[in-house]
């Protein structure tokens, strides 16, 4: 079991006709605390939040213990038991012990003189002194608060009157509000939050101190994935950009149907030349290798050297060669033909056979 000094409030103070100053104690409350690691014996924890589930906070034997518990003056440095109450004890808590809502209440009296009389004077602050089992577990509440440790079996040792408890001294038995949230007697701390000045508790302070790094953690993450999809974005851009370009330049260069005629056209005419020069397979070929083909296979040169226009000349030559050598054997073939029915006897016999009818 593991001591621990809460939060109390306090409603209902007034005194009795004996001089008792009474009131009503919350003692416990379901839900989720801040405690600091030095606290709870982990001084390598700046915060811990201690979830206290319902189900241990209004147990029977929880309930049960929060009555005739004694109230002190102070926190002993001891546990209050039969053998040192009458030491102890200034006070004492009721029997009434009665659930409200997610806290628990329970009414207490300061019967004591001198207790009262420290009240009177300004001690009006109550810390509640209690055991609970601790057991270390990281989670999240039904309600989606993150915890990092449950505290089950709450047994209540005493309440004690303090000068100043973790509450501040804003938080003191009787007074307007009547009501105390007092922890422990430590002292408030100021941290700067958002160009405000926030007074809190030490475990306050680290936790504002650990949040507020967490956020600027995230902020800075997040601007690093802003950059980083304005990059990718840009680069995509440009991307888009190039394949327009691209696309526009394709368009530019896309043929027209009288253009591909033309350019059919001129290939069918470069074949013809080609095979007058050299009769070979130009399958695949482009201009100038076609050229190139036909005049080294004509001249049985491999041209090796010889620049494309040097090529092209000697191309041209050897088809103007080609087509005159052609001409001219056209011409003496059709000579030949022309004088063959002259030379032929049978032919000439042929005809004054034809003919002789008209003589």
């Amino acid at each position: 079991m593991q001591q621990f000094n809460d939060s109390v409030e306090v409603t209902g103070v007034r005194m009795t006709s004996d001089g008792y100053l009474t009131g009503y104690a919350t003692v416990a409350r379901s839900g989720v605390q801040l405690y600091t690691g030095a606290e709870l014996q982990r001084p390598d924890l700046d915060v811990v939040r201690v979830y206290r589930p319902p189900e241990e906070v209004f147990s029977k034997d929880a309930m049960r213990s929060y009555a005739h518990r004694p109230v002190t003056s102070d926190h002993p440095s001891e546990a209050v038991t039969a053998d040192n109450w009458g030491v102890h004890a200034r006070g004492i808590t009721g029997d009434e012990v009665m659930r409200d809502g997610d806290v628990v209440r329970v009414p207490m009296v300061l019967m004591d003189g001198s207790a009262i009389n420290e009240y009177n004077d300004g001690k009006r602050e109550i810390s509640m002194g209690y055991s609970a089992v601790l057991e270390w577990a990281d989670g999240v509440t039904p309600d989606g608060e993150r915890y990092d440790a449950i505290q089950r079996k709450q047994r209540m040792n005493h309440l004690a009157l303090v000068a100043r408890a973790r509450g501040g001294d804003r938080l003191t038995l009787g007074d307007k509000k009547q009501e105390v949230t007092v922890m422990s007697d430590i002292k408030l701390r100021q941290v700067i939050l958002d160009g405000l000045t926030v007074e809190t508790t030490d475990a306050g302070a680290q936790a504002i101190e650990r949040l507020t790094k967490d956020a600027e953690a995230l902020r800075a993450d997040m601007q690093a994935q802003e950059d980083l999809h304005a990059e990718e974005l840009k680069t995509r851009d440009a991307d888009m950009a190039k394949k327009d370009a691209e696309i526009e330049k394709l368009k530019a260069e896309a043929l027209t149907a009288d253009q591909l005629d033309a350019m059919i056209a001129d290939r069918a005419e470069l074949l013809d030349k080609a095979r007058t020069v050299a009769d070979l397979d130009y399958s695949g070929k482009g201009a100038a290798e076609i050229r190139r083909m036909a005049v080294a296979d004509a001249i049985g040169d491999d041209l090796k050297g010889k620049s494309d226009d040097y090529v092209e000349a000697r191309f041209d030559i050897l088809a103007e060669d080609a087509k005159k050598s052609g001409e001219s054997r056209s011409r003496v073939n059709d000579g030949i033909k022309q004088a063959a029915p002259v030379n032929d006897s049978q032919a000439e016999y042929e005809q004054r056979l034809t003919s002789a009818w008209r003589q």
